[in-house]
């Protein structure tokens, strides 16, 4: 790009050479001018990188193809571009930091296992959606807890996992509705799109190289996990709550669902309006945190032990092991 940088360079400092070469005694240069040159140059660039893209994307195979569709996504490499400052948490050891470049550009990764304690073969894919271990539901209580914590600075009545009023004879007409005497959702708060309404929130994390979803395209993903979440919850909470139900559907790999996108941006218009911020840098500081959050989780999948030699001890029997035991208190 250097000589198309180059010629841009000299299109628009050509009136302040002009100036100067015919030393002219005052500035004189249309600012506006200038400032219209350089935006039609920003469109120009724009546009030639948006069609090189178009061609690698035309030349590549479907995992590449999709690699670097999810690379694209808003915000999900703000944890790359980002300063490293650990006092913020926008920091990755070494080993980590080359993880998640590999997980990026779907790269093999090296010391990865060749076998799962599941018994299936281990991969990254694999990784991503295997149970053992429990880490898809630490990467989703993640994304649950940041949010709680953002909820809470600008509203009131924040809960993490409310549980949702018993049915006392109302009528559910969606045949997924979500009838569960015990059923819970992700977390509720009053007054995040009203003044003292209160709104539910159910919270889901995806990852977009599964199987399932190869001939799927990105927005039809998100679009079918939020269809799901309000046909499970969205009457429910409307007709017994009397309250409104957000699904947030989020990928793996930081990229957001169009209702967790207003979501967000409605939660980053509350916190800069309270702390007299900027909206774009506090949005962007929220997509940054939930972008380490999914990472971390990410590489956690891959890298974490999922061994089922395990014996953990039983908590609720403390009391009686130390009474038995005689152990010194």
């Amino acid at each position: 790009m250097a000589d198309w940088h180059y010629q841009t360079s000299e299109r628009i400092t050509a009136p302040l050479a002009a100036e100067i070469v015919n030393q002219q005694p005052s500035y004189s240069v249309d600012k506006k001018e200038i400032q219209k040159t350089k935006k039609a140059s920003k469109s120009e660039k724009e546009a030639a990188h948006k069609s090189t893209l178009n061609k690698l994307k035309s030349d590549a195979s479907p995992s590449l193809r999709r690699t670097i569709e999810l690379a694209g996504e808003k915000e999900a490499s703000s944890w790359l571009t980002v300063l490293p400052i650990q006092n913020h948490g926008f920091h990755l050891p070494k080993c980590e930091f080359r993880d998640a470049i590999c997980l990026r550009y779907g790269l093999s990764m090296k010391g990865v296992s060749s076998k799962c304690s599941c018994g299936s073969t281990f991969n990254v894919d694999h990784a991503m959606i295997c149970p053992k271990g429990g880490f898809p539901t630490i990467r989703h209580n993640e994304v649950r807890d940041i949010t709680a914590n953002l909820i809470s600075e600008v509203c009131s009545d924040v809960a993490i996992e409310p549980r949702l009023n018993s049915l006392s004879g109302e009528c559910l007409h969606n045949r997924t509705a979500n009838r569960d005497e015990e059923a819970r959702l992700d977390v509720s708060a009053r007054g995040v799109w009203r003044r003292g309404e209160r709104a539910f929130f159910d919270i889901r994390v995806f990852y977009p190289n599964a199987q399932s979803y190869q001939e799927m395209i990105l927005p039809q993903i998100f679009r079918n996990h939020e269809l799901e979440k309000q046909r499970a919850y969205g009457e429910r909470v409307r007709e017994v709550e009397g309250s409104s139900f957000t699904p947030l559907v989020l990928s793996s790999t930081g990229g957001m669902g169009r209702e967790a996108n207003t979501f967000y941006k409605r939660l980053a218009s509350l916190i800069s309006d309270k702390q007299d911020t900027s909206y774009s840098q506090t949005m962007a500081l929220i997509r940054c945190r939930l972008s380490f959050s999914l990472l971390r989780s990410a590489i956690l999948c891959v890298r974490g032990t999922r061994s089922s030699k395990r014996h953990p001890v039983h908590l609720d029997c403390v009391d009686s092991i130390v009474s038995e035991a005689r152990l010194i208190v």
